[in-house]
């Protein structure tokens, strides 16, 4: 085996947990604690991106020669090694025991992170990756790209996307073309958001990154409510922001019928009967959010508008993946996804909260499953973690100029 340590060599900062793990191993010779590292964490392997869109469901290695080593040889690299996209060259996800199960026989060689600092070239030998993969360790939810963005306006707008991406398993600091890999990403587009070109994602990104994706009545209540908050001083009681929400409502429709001279394109008193529905299910959520931790007592949502912000973020960096955008559409993106969540909210927790309340009011139906729970587990992580971003990465930044996706 080739590992990566060279005496006398300049110290190397690796990029993530992952790589530090594979290189200390790899220096010591300490080969079980090498694979632990290996079988335990996704790989990446290059690929035609025309093979990928011809045969979706199929791994193709692509062998090379390198002159140091007798015979053919597959590269593979980890999470904070992958090289950006480029000349129609992808990469697909993976792990240890795929590729010990689709390892092609004349190859003796597989390479990890070559042409790094951490390259190492291990003899092919699938029988022991299939050994490794069986006892491989979990992999921590919240990875961080140490040589990333750790505390600037743009580490603030990826963080805006922290609980989805910690939820998933992904680096929460990272652009975005190495999570899921190429393949993936494109179906977790078309599934989840019917995005397949670059026209729908350019739109969707829009309407996220301005807050317009979700239904507008949830934002109307919260609103409501934060406007007698600031009258008062204090939280209404439920039956006046009730009673609040409902004559604003009819004085609305009043204004329509001034000004139209026609009956309101709506029913009235089904919208309020919806309203008076929506406000009880808000005040549920926040009880179980207070004794769950996610909001302070006396404190409540101020703004659904972070769901949509958080999931702009993300899908800034799974259009990267995809292929429908280019790195410095990403980069605006998600700086504007930072610059819109600093015009609302002013914490990382007033963030936060916002962002569960709309995830469950979109998905939960009050079951409190795993639409909630998962948020849970996340938001403790979030606010515990010596490498969270909510500790780190301050709420008021130095701004940079943030641009919304440019339009076809």
């Amino acid at each position: 085996m080739s590992g990566p340590a060279a005496a006398g060599e300049p110290p190397w900062q690796p990029p993530s947990a992952v790589e530090q793990a594979l290189y200390e191993a790899g220096s010591a010779g300490d080969w079980d604690a090498y694979f632990a590292a290996l079988a335990g964490t996704d790989l990446y392997l290059p690929q035609s991106r025309e093979f990928s869109d011809a045969v979706p469901d199929r791994f193709r290695p692509e062998p090379f020669r390198d002159p140091r080593f007798d015979g053919l040889c597959v590269a593979a690299f980890t999470r904070g090694m992958v090289p950006p996209p480029a000349g129609g060259r992808i990469f697909e996800r993976a792990t240890l025991r795929t590729l010990a199960k689709i390892w092609p026989q004349p190859v003796r060689w597989l390479a990890v992170n070559p042409g790094t600092p951490v390259e190492t070239y291990l003899p092919a030998d699938p029988k022991r990756w299939k050994r490794h993969a069986k006892r491989a360790p979990e992999e921590p939810r919240l990875k961080t790209l140490w040589t990333g963005h750790v505390r600037d306006a743009m580490a603030h707008g990826l963080a805006c996307g922290a609980l989805l991406m910690v939820n998933n398993g992904a680096l929460w600091n990272h652009l975005g073309w190495q999570h899921g890999g190429y393949t993936e990403e494109k179906t977790l587009l078309k599934t989840w958001w019917d995005v397949t070109r670059r026209d729908d994602w350019l739109h969707l990104t829009s309407l996220l990154l301005r807050g317009e994706l979700s239904p507008p009545v949830w934002e109307f209540v919260l609103r409501v409510r934060q406007a007698m908050r600031a009258d008062s001083g204090v939280l209404p009681a439920a039956a006046q922001w009730r009673d609040t929400a409902e004559r604003v409502m009819v004085s609305r429709a009043a204004q329509v019928v001034d000004a139209t001279g026609q009956p309101p394109g709506f029913d009235l008193h089904a919208d309020i009967a919806l309203v008076q529905e929506l406000i009880g299910r808000v005040l549920r959520y926040e009880a179980r959010f207070r004794a769950d931790g996610l909001l302070a007592e006396g404190e409540c949502v101020r703004s659904v508008l972070a769901w949509d912000i958080g999931r702009g973020s993300c899908m800034a960096r799974w259009g990267l993946g995809a292929q429908l955008c280019d790195l410095d559409e990403t980069r605006q993106a998600v700086l504007s996804a930072g610059a819109a969540a600093r015009q609302v909210y002013s914490s990382w927790g007033d963030f936060a909260a916002g962002y569960v309340l709309g995830r469950c009011l979109h998905f939960d139906s009050e079951e409190f499953g795993s639409w909630y729970t998962e948020m849970v587990d996340v938001h403790r992580l979030l606010t515990t973690d010596p490498e969270s971003p909510w500790l780190s990465v301050p709420w008021y930044v130095d701004e940079q100029p943030p641009a919304g996706p440019a339009r076809a």
